[in-house]
């Protein structure tokens, strides 16, 4: 009972966060903050998701899929900044 509720405030946190790092990024245009942008909506949605479907089961991986895509995005735009940098 207690799972679906902290899961619905993890994925509330996240789309806050999201929406921080789009206005961020509205005021300063750097792309590092829509990458942390989409990767957080990615968790937001992971979450969602995952609490809807209870894909506790056999459709686990495909939300741990998701979760792997949001972290790679985030790694991308690490990447896509110290390479902005160090030209």
């Amino acid at each position: 009972m207690i799972a679906p509720f902290l899961s619905g405030a993890i994925a509330a946190m996240s789309l806050t966060a999201a929406a921080f790092f789009l206005r961020f990024w509205q005021k300063t245009r750097d792309r590092l903050f829509i990458y942390f942008a989409v990767a957080f909506f990615l968790l937001m949605l992971e979450r969602v998701v995952r609490t809807v479907l209870l894909m506790e089961s056999e459709l686990a991986p495909v939300g741990y899929g998701v979760r792997l895509l949001a972290f790679l995005t985030i790694i991308a735009g690490i990447v896509d900044k110290n390479r902005a940098k160090a030209k």
